[in-house]
């Protein structure tokens, strides 16, 4: 995984810079992180790369994440951008992690998915263009959203957010 602050060599996008802690530190302007599929692949996990590279999805209550109470940050983990709070979890029965919203808008990236037969938003990390998963309006509020996340795509960091 890459430290979150490191520039890539595409074009500028602007992330907000969050602690461990879940401290939003600043707000900053840096480039996307752009490789080929073929170093993707040599970095990457198997699993990993076939979820965030590939759009693939891990089969329902068998992520590492699904079933995690713990406090903490989830981060890409392609690039170490982060993503989602512990605290913004909820218990979605799907078998995936699922939130409520992301750490920062600007940090995910959205677009239409018309694979599979189905209209659906895709979830991608702003950073790196990761495939994290999708987001449906049948959340809980204060949103109404559920992101409903690959825990392939995610990195956690365990921590006691600070409020």
């Amino acid at each position: 995984m890459l430290d979150p602050r490191e520039d890539g060599t595409g074009p500028e996008v602007e992330l907000v810079d969050v602690s461990d802690d879940g401290q939003r530190r600043e707000t900053v302007r840096m480039k996307k992180i752009v490789r080929n599929e073929a170093d993707w692949e040599a970095e990457l996990p198997p699993v990993e790369f076939c979820i965030t590279r590939q759009q693939g999805t891990e089969p329902p209550f068998r992520g590492k994440y699904w079933d995690n109470h713990e406090e903490g940050i989830y981060r890409c983990a392609c690039c170490g951008t982060a993503l989602f709070e512990s605290t913004t979890k909820f218990e979605s029965g799907t078998g995936w992690p699922s939130f409520f919203q992301p750490v920062a808008e600007q940090n995910i990236a959205t677009h239409t998915d018309r694979s599979h037969f189905m209209e659906r938003v895709e979830v991608l990390c702003n950073k790196c263009d990761a495939h994290l998963g999708h987001v449906f309006p049948d959340g809980p509020r204060p949103t109404g959203q559920r992101y409903c996340i690959n825990s392939a795509a995610l990195n956690f960091v365990k921590t006691a957010i600070s409020r």
